[in-house]
C-alpha cells in the first residue's frame, strides 16, 4: 500500500488522493438504510417547495438555511428527491474540504503532511457524521478550506487581487449558509498576527472580510428575529467543553511538533487558529445566547486535520534518515490503524440508529396500519415531517388538527387549531392514527393543543395497535362503544 501511495503522490497531486478517499468514505453506506432523520427532513419538505414558497417560509423561519434550501430545491428538481440527492452535496463537499487540507499542507510541511492530513480528515467523528448528512454543514466546511488555501496562497507571496475578491466571495457565501460561519474571520486574523503579515495583505484583508461581513449582516439582523428557533440549545456547562478541550490538546501537540515561530508561515499558525478560534468564540457568544453546538464550527475540523497532518509529516522526517525504506510506510500504516481503531464508530454513523429518529420508517408503518376514513394527529407538531417527506404513505388520512398547510402558512409543520376546536374534530372519529416519537426520546408534553389531544384520546379512545421503529411511533386508536 504504501508502495503504491509513493507512487501515486509522484504522479498525481498530493490533494487528488484525499479528495477521492473521502469521495469513497461518503459514498459508503450513503442511504444510512434509506432513513431520513429530522434535520434532514426540514431539508427535504422545505426542497420540494416552490421558490415562492420558500421565500414565504424564509419571512417567518428558517432564513439563516435559506441560500441552502434554494439550493437543494434545485437539486431535487434536477435530479427528483432521494437520499442520494440529499446527500451527495455534502459528500462532494467533504472531499472538497478534504483536498484543500491536503493543498495546504502540502505547501506548507511537505507532501506527507498534507496527504497525512487529507486523509486524516475524512476519518475524523465529527466529519463522518455530516459526510453524510442533508444539511449545509459539510459544504461550509468546504468554503472554510476553500478560503483557507486562498489566504495561504496570497501570504505565500500571489496577492492577487482576483484572490482577494475570491476569498470575500467565499466567505460571503459560507455566512450566507449559516452566519456563524463567519467565525473564521478572527482565525484567519490570528493567523495574519502570527505570520506578522505586512501591511498590504492586511487592507487587503480587512477590506475582503468588511465587505464578506457588511453583506451578510443583513441576514445576520433579520435571523435575530427568528431567535426562538434555537431557544431549545441548552446553556453551557462544564461538561460541554471536555469535548473542545480534547480535541484542543491534540491540535497543540500537533502544532509544538511543528516547531512554531512567531513571524513564519506555517501548518500551526494557520490550523491551530481554525481549531481554537471559532470554539472560543461559539463559547464566548454562547455566555450570551445558548448557541453551542459543535456543528456550528464544524470547519474547525479542518484545522485539526491539518495539524495531525504535520505531525505525520514531522514523523516521516524524523524516521526516514534512519530508516529510510520504513518512512514511507508510516502514513498507511497510521491510516490502516485508524480505520480498524475507528471502524465501530464509522459503521455506527452509518446505521439510522446513528439519528434520534427516522421519519420514513414510521410512513412506512403508517402505510401498513391505516384504513379508508381514519384520521390522523402529530405530537408534537413538528412530527408532521413525517407526513410532509412521504405523502403518498398518508394518502386518505385527514390530518383533522391543521387549519393551515406549512406552505400555505410559511412554516415547517403547519398551523393547527386551538384546543377546542380539536376535542371537536377528534369527537366525531372512530379511528386515530397519533404519530409521536418512542418513549425513549419523546419530550414532556407541554403544548395546549398537544395536551388536549393527549387527554381526549385517553377518555374517549382505546389503543388497538402501537408500532416503535427508530425513534418513532404510531399508535391506532379506536373510539369506545
Amino acid at each position: 500500500m504504501a508502495c503504491h501511495i509513493v507512487v501515486l503522490r509522484r504522479r498525481l497531486p498530493v490533494w487528488l488522493i484525499p479528495l477521492l478517499w473521502t469521495l469513497v468514505l461518503g459514498l459508503w453506506g450513503l442511504s444510512r438504510q434509506q432513513s431520513v432523520w429530522r434535520d434532514e427532513a426540514a431539508t427535504w419538505q422545505v426542497a420540494r417547495r416552490s421558490v415562492a414558497d420558500i421565500w414565504h417560509m424564509l419571512g417567518h423561519v428558517d432564513v439563516v438555511h435559506g441560500l441552502y434550501y434554494l439550493l437543494m430545491h434545485g437539486l431535487f428538481e434536477c435530479f427528483g428527491p432521494s437520499t442520494t440527492t440529499l446527500r451527495l452535496p455534502s459528500v462532494l463537499a467533504m472531499a472538497v474540504a478534504a483536498a484543500c487540507v491536503a493543498a495546504v499542507g502540502h505547501r506548507l510541511a511537505g507532501a506527507w503532511a498534507g496527504l497525512g492530513g487529507g486523509l486524516a480528515f475524512g476519518l475524523l467523528p465529527a466529519v463522518q457524521f455530516h459526510l453524510q448528512e442533508g444539511r449545509p454543514y459539510a459544504l461550509i466546511a468546504a468554503g472554510a478550506g476553500i478560503s483557507t488555501l486562498l489566504l495561504v496562497t496570497v501570504l505565500d507571496g500571489r496577492g492577487r487581487t482576483v484572490r482577494w475578491a475570491a476569498y470575500a466571495g467565499t466567505v460571503l457565501v459560507c455566512a450566507l449558509l449559516n452566519w456563524l460561519s463567519l467565525l473564521i474571520l478572527p482565525a484567519h486574523l490570528a493567523t495574519l498576527a502570527w505570520t506578522k503579515a505586512g501591511r498590504g495583505i492586511w487592507t487587503r484583508w480587512a477590506a475582503s472580510a468588511t465587505a464578506a461581513a457588511a453583506a451578510s449582516l443583513p441576514l445576520i439582523l433579520f435571523s435575530r428575529s427568528q431567535s426562538d428557533q434555537v431557544s431549545w440549545i441548552p446553556p453551557l456547562t462544564w461538561h460541554m467543553m471536555i469535548g473542545p478541550a480534547v480535541l484542543l490538546a491534540i491540535g497543540g501537540l500537533g502544532a509544538l511538533l511543528d516547531r512554531p515561530r512567531a513571524g513564519r508561515l506555517s501548518v500551526a499558525a494557520v490550523g491551530l487558529p481554525l481549531l481554537a478560534v471559532p470554539q472560543i468564540g461559539l463559547i464566548g457568544l454562547s455566555l450570551i445566547q445558548p448557541l453551542f453546538l459543535d456543528r456550528y464550527v464544524l470547519f474547525g475540523m479542518l484545522g485539526l486535520a491539518l495539524l495531525i497532518g504535520t505531525a505525520l509529516g514531522a514523523a516521516v522526517r524524523s524516521t526516514g534518515p534512519r530508516f529510510p525504506r520504513a518512512s514511507p510506510w508510516l502514513v498507511p500504516a497510521v491510516v490502516v490503524v485508524a480505520v480498524v481503531a475507528l471502524l465501530p464508530q464509522s459503521l455506527a454513523k452509518r446505521s439510522p440508529a446513528s439519528r434520534v429518529d427516522d421519519v420514513l420508517s414510521v410512513a412506512a408503518e403508517v402505510r401498513q396500519l391505516k384504513k379508508a376514513g381514519d384520521a390522523v394527529l402529530f405530537i408534537p407538531a413538528a412530527r408532521r415531517d413525517t407526513a410532509l417527506v412521504s405523502p403518498d404513505d398518508f394518502a386518505s388520512l385527514r390530518d383533522i388538527a391543521l387549519t393551515e398547510s406549512p406552505a400555505a402558512s410559511g412554516t415547517l409543520k403547519g398551523k393547527e387549531a386551538g384546543p377546542d376546536r380539536i376535542r371537536t374534530a377528534m369527537s366525531a372519529q372512530q379511528r386515530i392514527l397519533l404519530v409521536t416519537d418512542a418513549p425513549e426520546v419523546a419530550r414532556p408534553v407541554s403544548a395546549e393543543r398537544d395536551l388536549a389531544k393527549t387527554a381526549v384520546l385517553k377518555e374517549y379512545f382505546t389503543a388497538i395497535a402501537d408500532e416503535q421503529v427508530r425513534g418513532r411511533r404510531v399508535t391506532v386508536y379506536e373510539r369506545r362503544g
